[in-house]
């Protein structure tokens, strides 16, 4: 063995610090994507236009268009999507406001209207996408309790563009198409007229189910029951949106004519009236009791007095107390209902029955928690999927039906839990052959 004196050793020690530290993780190099993500290499390839209610720190726009801006990682890969930020239109800008300080760090252009957006200033489209994320910001509650997002208005100003350049993109809603029902059908009804890809929906479709529960098509659903939580109509929508995403697939799809649906009838009940339902077979407290063995927010003691107890909010809109039943009465006579109970739980679970097995069938949408909220990294891979292949994983239809649906509840609602037929939700639609929830893990050890 040769002499290693204590020089020798100190400058070897160097060099191999130095050699570690480009490779060292906790060294934020090109292999620490976690703590140091890379820059993309060269500018995107396309380019999306953000239309959006307010940017700021965890709100959805900054979450669905940070992860064209930043990438995000997939398996143990840092993945750019090839489409890019071009322009952000941000309605309400306020101190907490983070699109001015991104378009400097990622040289985007901001602007002060939704056609500037689309055109870059051109006068004529000049994008190839549209991300219409209307969630977040300072807006009116009507009687209903709906917030009143203009993401309808949006809309309109955005194909008043493609009418105006004699071209037309893909366009992204981010949750439901709008809080009115007839808006929604009308925005619908105007992507099939000037013939562009329309994708629409809520984040709970596509999350991580635990199991990951998965149904054949054609799998004969006789009664469903999704619990969940939240504001009225901010949670309503994903809690529909959970449902609908399941009992879908009791049509087999194969039929070239679209699968019938379509909702007969809606009726919202709330407080007491809520438990005497059950108690009447409105719906199954055995469902109910699957379902909640799911949950991983599951309170302890009594589901009637932790309802009862629970504070709810004043940023809630103003006036709605739990617990909140949709009573969802299909075309079919598929039996469904969406539970929030507040209080009890505070997550997302489904319960139901399928025709020849004596268990229920159940399981939970895992929601990832913010800071990430990687629940809306599992959207946003699924409209870059969209915008490359101008095809929605899912048909809009089907927000189109939850919309409606909780538009219908909210009026229920009001109107004293009226029962009211739903003859505009005759909505005919056949689910997509892969669910497109996200499978496996989506926190992993570092190889």
């Amino acid at each position: 063995m040769l002499p290693f004196d204590r020089r020798s050793f100190l400058t070897a020690s160097a060099l191999a610090a130095s050699a570690w530290g480009a490779r060292s993780p906790y060294a934020g190099g090109t292999d620490s994507p976690r703590t140091k993500p890379p820059k993309r290499a060269k500018p995107a390839a396309k380019k999306l236009a953000v239309v959006c209610s307010t940017y700021h720190y965890l709100s959805h726009a900054y979450h669905i268009a940070g992860r064209y801006l930043d990438g995000y990682m997939k398996g143990d890969e840092h993945h750019f999507p090839d489409f890019g930020i071009a322009s952000v239109y941000a309605e309400q800008v306020k101190g907490n406001d983070l699109s001015r300080e991104l378009a400097k760090e990622h040289s985007f252009r901001l602007s002060e209207a939704v056609d500037d957006a689309l055109t870059l200033g051109t006068g004529k489209l000049a994008v190839d996408g549209v991300l219409l994320i209307c969630e977040h910001g300072d807006y009116k509650y009507n009687d209903r309790g709906q917030k009143l997002y203009p993401r309808y208005e949006y809309f309109k100003q955005i194909t008043a563009t493609f009418e105006k350049s004699g071209k037309t993109v893909s366009v992204f809603c981010d949750k439901h198409l709008s809080y009115d029902r007839t808006k929604a059908a009308e925005m619908v009804a105007t992507a099939k007229k000037m013939s562009f890809p329309l994708m629409a929906g809520s984040s709970l479709p596509v999350t991580w189910r635990r199991p990951e529960l998965e149904f054949t098509l054609g799998t004969k659903i006789t009664e469903a029951l999704l619990v969940s939580r939240g504001e009225l109509e901010i949670y309503g929508i994903h809690a529909l949106e959970a449902l609908q995403c399941m009992v879908e697939r009791r049509f087999a799809g194969a039929d070239p004519r679209p699968a019938n649906q379509g909702v007969k009838a809606v009726t919202c009940l709330q407080g007491d009236a809520v438990w005497k339902a059950g108690d009447d077979g409105v719906w199954s407290w055995e469902l109910l009791e699957h379902a909640l063995g799911r949950s991983t927010s599951r309170n302890a003691g009594d589901i009637r007095a932790n309802c009862r107890r629970f504070p709810r909010p004043a940023t809630w809109g103003n006036f709605v107390k739990g617990p909140i039943a949709f009573v969802v009465e299909y075309a079919d006579g598929l039996k469904a209902t969406v539970l929030q109970l507040d209080g009890h739980v505070a997550d997302e679970t489904f319960a139901c029955r399928v025709a020849g097995e004596k268990k229920p069938s159940s399981c939970l949408f895992w929601l990832p928690p913010p800071p990430g909220a990687a629940f809306l990294e599992a959207l946003a891979a699924h409209t870059e999927t969209f915008f490359a292949t101008g095809k929605a994983p899912y048909p809009v239809e089907r927000t189109q039906l939850t919309g409606g649906v909780l538009d219908y509840a909210l009026e229920s609602r009001v109107k004293e839990s009226k029962r009211l037929e739903t003859p505009d939700l005759d909505i005919r639609y056949n689910p997509p052959a892969d669910s497109g929830f996200m499978r496996g893990d989506y926190a992993k050890p570092v190889k």
